[in-house]
C-alpha cells in the first residue's frame, strides 16, 4: 500500500452526491487519486477487483449489490468510510472500529476529518468489518415511501401490439441495446425504461440482480448449477434459456 500516492474508489449511487464527494476529496486531498466510480455495487466489486484501491468510499444504501454485500467482498482489503443517510449505521460502524463513516448531506469539516484518520490509517492493514457489518445487517432497513409502492403493471410492446403484463408474469429483465427484454413464459416483450430504473422500482425481494445486464424473478427460478467453464447459471421453470450470473453476485444464492 502506498504512502505516497495513494487511491480510491467511490461508490455512490446519487450522481450529484458522487460528484460533490469526488470534487471535495480532490480540494482537501489533491494527492488522493480517485480510480474508479461506481453508481451501483456490482460496478463498485468489479472496480475493487480491477484497481485495488487503497480506500474505498462506500455508501451503504445501493442498487444490485447492496454497501453491505460489496463491505463483506472488501473486509480487510481497503480502508473503508461508510457513506450513509442514517446515523444508526454510522454510530455503529464508528464504534466497531472501521476507518470512519460519513453522513448525507456531506459536510467539508467532517469529510476534512475522515480524511485526516485515514491519513493516520494508511501505514496499518485496513480494519476488519464482521463485527460492523453484523451490526448493521442485524437493523431494520428504512421503511420505504409509503407513497411509492413496488412496481405491479407494466406496458410492454410485443410485436405491433401493447400489452399490459403484470410483474408477477416477468421471469427476467435483461438490457438489450436501447430497450429492457422481458422474458415471459409465453415469449418476450420489450420496454423502453432502463433496468436501473427498474431496480429503483421493482421489490427488491422478488427482483434479484443477477448480472450487470439482468435482474432475474426468484419466483421463476427452477435451478442453479455451473457449467463447465464454472460459470454460475440459472434454468428457469419455463422456457429453456439460461441466465449467467456474474461471479460479484454468486452469494445470493448460497442459502439456496
Amino acid at each position: 500500500m502506498s504512502l505516497i500516492a495513494p487511491t480510491a474508489v467511490v461508490a455512490e449511487d446519487e450522481a450529484a452526491l458522487r460528484g460533490e464527494l469526488v470534487e471535495q476529496l480532490g480540494r482537501l486531498w489533491p494527492e488522493l487519486s480517485i480510480v474508479g466510480e461506481a453508481a451501483d455495487g456490482l460496478e463498485a466489486l468489479r472496480l475493487l477487483d480491477l484497481h485495488r484501491p487503497d480506500i474505498l468510499f462506500l455508501d451503504i444504501e445501493m442498487p444490485g449489490a447492496t454497501g453491505i454485500d460489496v463491505a463483506r467482498q472488501v473486509n480487510g482489503r481497503a480502508h473503508v468510510v461508510f457513506v450513509t443517510a442514517y446515523d444508526q449505521y454510522a454510530i455503529a460502524a464508528f464504534d466497531q472500529g472501521a476507518v470512519d463513516y460519513l453522513l448525507k448531506p456531506l459536510a467539508g469539516a467532517r469529510l476534512f476529518t475522515a480524511i485526516s484518520r485515514l491519513k493516520s490509517r494508511l501505514g496499518q492493514a485496513p480494519a476488519q468489518l464482521a463485527g460492523v457489518l453484523e451490526q448493521i445487517g442485524s437493523r431494520p432497513a428504512a421503511a420505504p415511501s409509503a407513497t411509492r409502492a413496488p412496481l405491479r403493471w407494466i406496458n410492454a410492446s410485443v410485436g405491433q401490439t401493447l400489452r399490459l403484463i403484470t410483474v408477477d408474469e416477468v421471469m427476467f429483465f435483461q438490457s438489450d441495446n436501447k430497450y429492457t427484454r422481458l422474458g415471459l413464459k409465453d415469449g418476450e416483450a420489450l420496454i423502453r425504461k432502463p433496468l436501473k430504473e427498474l431496480i429503483d422500482e421493482l421489490d427488491p425481494q422478488q427482483f434479484w440482480q443477477i448480472h450487470r445486464s439482468t435482474l432475474v424473478n426468484v419466483n421463476a427460478i427452477a435451478s442453479v448449477s455451473r457449467d463447465y467453464r464454472g460459470r454460475m447459471q440459472i434454468k428457469l421453470k419455463h422456457g429453456t434459456e439460461s441466465l449467467l450470473v456474474a461471479e460479484s453476485c454468486a452469494h445470493l444464492f448460497r442459502q439456496m
